[in-house]
């Protein structure tokens, strides 16, 4: 075993040092909290480089490509619990991808923040969730991999809740911890679940790990008393913690509020990896949720794929449409992660672990680059974050326009030469051979010309016509004293690392297209070559084809609802919103969710909360009270009793033997005289006593 696997803990370890450190730091060490955070996001980045590489090489040779290192951790009873990392192809492409884009997030950081008082937390904060989520990919047990999890999510409430004097901040840092914690619920009790029956929680080892053969064919012949397969009944509870931090509906609530954090906090979290640790998660333990007995393995969807699939599509359409309604730059880009989230869990269910982590990948670049860029259109804007007081920046901030549009375009799936175009279509194609129904394919399409319609009106309200920005209403924790109402770009600390992610939103499509899907076979370790006939496969051009004229159809939609006419100020009314104004008031308010969870859910929780108090105040509290009291008159009874029964009888004892002690003391007086007084009257006693007995 090579040293890069032996020492593969390295990459996760060394943001966490940083991190520790990071905390003892004072906070005017500004320098040294951003040098550890982005100095050691650096070396992970180049040993996770060193870990493909090794990766590569060996599928190239014809070796395995999957290597393990499991270690014990604690002992009980005659039993030893395992923990381990792996490194596989799967492994490799996260480890980069985390690595990388989280350095260039670390150095866009240092611009963004440069006013924060609370830089040095930021970046302890940064560097731990980085470390965090690291060991989630490398993990080799899904104990291990809960433990990272669980910091994961500690770290976003952190991060999330970063400007913790905003009560909006706050409140996003608890609602993001309680609703992720929910469905973590039923990732635990699958895990325990998945322990009782396989013994291990270990993902490999030598064949006796719980993803191995031996373990799922216990699995999936083993039937509850509801009639479902263990298999199933496991992969949908860790369906449950991938949904919630997935933001799969109906646990989607959290993630738009969740941008009153930071916008490199949302670039990082909520575009590149914690959101998408959902889907590596069901990537990670494919095996288990398509386990299925007989014969066919693989070609019949189980039960767990087919709901990952309608809940991916539902979730893809559902958050389309509430982002054609909002207005805030950053929670319009939450709306949409949402949506491609659920087009990545869609992939994964009627296409496999390729098919969804293509589209991750390209996802990864192309949204944390429209993150960073909401970023810079806020950081020119002087804090503002309303679309509707933007206008005209295309001339203010020409080179985050250009990478905006590439992230836009790319997102919208834009034909041929942008990433999201072939990861998207992929999962389109993979739909529309679906076995189980059709429907998703639909429902992806559509969803499809949604992102290209609220993208569009989003770039038109932000960059085109002329500027509605008011010095009166641009402020944030951030915002500079010298800040006006003229736009400024951002510096090249800023703009550099979005040029950098515009180039991989437009060049990583290619690794991925039908002619040459390099990353598929990659992920799945086979050869590769370039195969141009490939797109004569039944039924991928008539996908390509009408995917690119659905995009097309929304992006003119876009244009003629807003590009038409200039914007003409920050009151001025929806366009589409004067078309369907009901509608557009639904969409706009999320369909109400939120309200629905308040009036159902959460008034519930109040009513079962006031239920609880008055048992605790009334009844478990009366019980204790009256339990007191009963031992409290046991304690007065004992004491009476101890005092005028025990104590009394017992003192009087006392009296009586001290005043006889008292008695015989003046027989005891010393005295020889008094001594023969006493013999004499004995004596003359005994004598009367004898003459009386004998006189009887």
């Amino acid at each position: 075993m090579t040293w890069i696997v032996q020492n593969l803990w390295l990459v996760p370890a060394l943001p966490t040092v940083a991190a520790g450190i990071g905390a003892l730091a004072r906070r005017r060490n500004r320098v040294l909290a951003a040098s550890l955070a982005i100095g050691s996001m650096s070396v992970s980045f180049l040993l996770s480089v060193v870990a493909f590489a090794h990766v590569l090489s060996l599928g190239n040779r014809g070796l395995a490509t999957r290597q393990v290192v499991d270690f014990r951790w604690f002992q009980f009873g005659n039993q030893w619990l395992k923990l381990g990392w792996m490194l596989d192809p799967l492994t490799a492409v996260m480890l980069v991808m985390v690595t990388f884009v989280g350095l260039l997030i670390f150095i866009y950081s240092v611009g963004y923040m440069e006013h924060d008082e609370n830089f040095t937390r930021f970046f302890c904060f940064l560097a731990l969730f980085a470390g965090a989520m690291l060991g989630v990919v490398l993990s080799n047990s899904l104990l291990l991999l809960f433990m990272c999890w669980e910091l994961v999510g500690l770290t976003s409430y952190l991060l999330i809740g970063f400007w913790y004097h905003k009560p909006e901040a706050a409140a996003a840092a608890k609602k993001a911890f309680i609703v992720t914690r929910i469905g973590d619920l039923g990732f635990f009790l699958g895990m325990a679940w998945l322990y009782a029956q396989s013994g291990t929680l270990l993902f490999y080892d030598n064949g006796a790990g719980c993803l191995e053969h031996a373990a799922l064919a216990v699995l999936v012949v083993h039937v509850t008393a509801v009639g479902m397969a263990a298999s199933t009944g496991i992969a949908l509870l860790i369906f449950c913690g991938a949904a919630g931090k997935s933001g799969q509906v109906p646990l989607h609530v959290w993630l738009p509020d969740a941008m009153e954090g930071p916008t490199p906090v949302s670039a990082l979290i909520h575009a590149a990896t914690m959101v998408a640790a959902g889907v590596f998660l069901i990537a990670r333990v494919y095996p288990l949720m398509s386990a299925h007995a007989g014969p066919g393995l693989g070609l019949t969807p189980t039960t767990a794929l087919i709901v990952v699939t309608w809940v991916g599509a539902i979730t893809a359409v559902f958050a389309a449409l509430i982002a054609i309604a909002q207005y805030d730059i950053k929670r319009i880009l939450a709306y949409s992660t949402i949506s491609q989230l659920g087009y990545m869990m869609m992939g994964l269910g009627v296409g496999g672990v390729a098919v969804g982590m293509f589209h991750l990948i390209t996802h990864a670049f192309f949204k944390s680059l429209l993150f960073l860029g909401a970023g810079s259109v806020i950081h020119g804007c002087n804090g503002e974050q309303d679309i509707r007081k933007m206008g005209g920046l295309r001339k203010f901030m020409p080179i985050t326009f250009l990478a905006y549009a590439v992230g836009m375009l790319a997102l919208c799936g834009f034909p041929l030469f942008f990433s999201g175009f072939w990861s998207k279509d992929a999962i389109l194609h993979a739909a529309s051979t679906w076995s189980v129904s059709r429907t998703p394919y639909y429902l992806g399409a559509f969803g499809a010309l949604l992102t290209a319609f609220y993208m569009t009106r989003q770039v038109y309200y932000v960059f085109a016509g002329a500027s509605r920005l008011d010095a009166s209403t641009a402020a944030s924790a951030h915002a500079s004293s010298h800040a006006t109402a003229t736009p400024h770009e951002s510096p090249a600390i800023m703009t550099i690392p979005l040029t950098i992610l515009a180039a991989f939103a437009m060049l990583l499509g290619f690794v991925g297209t039908p002619a040459w899907p390099w990353f598929q076979s990659f992920l799945q370790d086979r050869g590769v070559a370039l195969h141009l006939a490939a797109f004569s496969e039944p039924g991928l051009l008539p996908v390509m084809l009408s995917s690119s004229l659905i995009v097309l159809l929304g992006l003119a939609l876009g244009w003629w609802f807003y590009g038409r006419k200039p914007i003409a100020s920050a009151e001025a009314p929806d366009s589409f919103g004067r078309l369907q104004p009901h509608a557009f008031s639904i969409l706009g308010h999320a369909f109400y969710v939120d309200a629905l969870y308040r009036a159902t859910l959460l008034r519930l929780n109040a009513a079962w909360s006031r239920i609880c108090d008055w048992l605790d105040r009334w009844v478990w509290n009366g019980a204790v009270q009256t339990v007191s009291y009963t031992v409290l008159a046991f304690a007065w009874l004992d004491n009476l009793v101890d005092t005028k029964v025990v104590n009394a009888g017992f003192d009087e004892g006392c009296e009586t033997v001290s005043r006889s002690g008292q008695v015989l003391a003046l027989l005891q007086g010393g005295r020889v005289q008094s001594y023969l007084r006493m013999i004499g009257v004995a004596l003359v006693a005994l004598a009367v006593f004898l003459l009386w007995g004998a006189t009887r």
